[in-house]
């Protein structure tokens, strides 16, 4: 088991207070959170915080102790149950509570030229507390396994190993409170740590593969949804095609019906219409007839009481009228006779 701990943020030998010169005196103010101590000759003559006085530099012995929040960082490294190493980075916040008690233990005393402080205390501090902080931790951590270890709550940590300081007697002998404790992440062997994290890292490669997976599935899934779909708007759309096509052909056949039936009703009115018409033809002509049998009639009827000759003159009259045009006549002897034997008969 050991601890690494990095310099304090304060440099040693800063300047805390302020000193004047003046011929056989010197002055020195302090600040408010320096607690000055001041003897002549063994004899306290100014003690507190925030002090100002003129003091002679060949009896004076004077100490200041910093009453502000410090912080130190503290690498504990152990061995745990399963002969694993580990690294516990820990940041303690610490205070001197007891300014007297510190002066009195650590070399707090200030140089009277520059003002700064003689010795190192900050870093004798920092040491004992580096010890007691890798006591704490240990006691807390060695008896684990490097698992539980590292599956530790550092807040809960922090808190345990800030209560193990605040009882270490190398802590209150100094007059020094622990404000507390927190640790970082507690870090195994760099390769033990890559083995460890290799489970992990699958895991988490295995859940990535699987939502990649799940992803593909998913678009596979709505490329073929949207395929069913796209074939059912197709289907529909054929169906609705062959709709069409079976309500033009029904409306095609039905105005082939009603123009048949229109034909055919035409035709009859045409049939009914020629049949009138010949039947009126008919009658006229029927009409006609009658009335021309009639007036036949009537000149028979006429002619009846008219004498033969009479009839037989108008007969060639009527003859002459309808026969063609003659440049010739040519009158026989017979022809003359049997005209005068003729009409001496009739006179008889």
């Amino acid at each position: 088991m050991s601890s690494y701990c990095q310099p304090d943020n304060n440099k040693q030998g800063e300047i805390m207070v302020t000193i004047t010169a003046a011929p056989f005196v010197r002055h020195l103010s302090a600040g408010p959170t320096s607690y000055v101590l001041h003897t002549g000759r063994g004899v306290a003559k100014h003690e507190g915080t925030a002090q100002a006085f003129w003091f002679r530099p060949l009896d004076a012995a004077i100490s200041e102790v910093p009453l502000d929040d410090r912080e130190i960082p503290v690498l504990v490294t152990l061995r745990t149950t399963d002969l694993q190493q580990l690294t516990a980075p820990a940041t303690v916040t610490y205070r001197i509570a007891d300014a007297r008690l510190a002066a009195a233990r650590v070399d707090f005393s200030v140089d009277l030229r520059s003002g700064g402080w003689s010795e190192e205390p900050l870093e004798a501090i920092a040491a004992m507390l580096h010890g007691a902080t890798t006591a704490a931790v240990a006691s807390q951590l060695a008896d684990m396994t490097l698992d539980a270890a590292l599956r530790t709550d550092l807040t809960a940590l922090g808190a345990e190993v800030g209560l193990l300081l605040a009882a270490d007697p190398r802590v209150t002998q100094l007059g020094i409170e622990v404000v507390g404790v927190r640790f970082a992440l507690l870090r195994p062997d760099p390769d033990v740590e890559r083995a460890l994290q290799t489970p992990a890292r699958e895991r988490i490669q295995e859940d990535a593969d699987k939502a990649t997976f799940s992803r593909r599935a998913l678009a596979v899934e709505r490329e073929a949804a949207i395929g069913e779909n796209e074939l059912a708007n197709q289907i529909e759309l054929a169906r609705r095609h062959e709709e069409l096509i079976a309500r033009k052909g029904t409306n095609a056949r039905r105005q082939a019906e009603e123009a048949a039936a229109a034909e055919a009703i035409a035709t009859q009115s045409s049939a009914a219409r020629v049949r009138l018409e010949a039947e009126a033809r008919a009658d006229a002509a029927r009409v006609t007839g009658e009335a021309e049998a009639a007036a036949e009639r009537a000149k028979l009827d006429a002619h009846r009481d008219i004498p033969q000759e009479v009839l037989m003159a108008l007969a060639l009259t009527k003859l002459a009228e309808n026969l063609p045009a003659i440049d010739r006549l040519t009158i026989t002897p017979d022809m003359l006779s049997e005209i005068a034997g003729s009409l001496l008969h009739r006179d008889s």
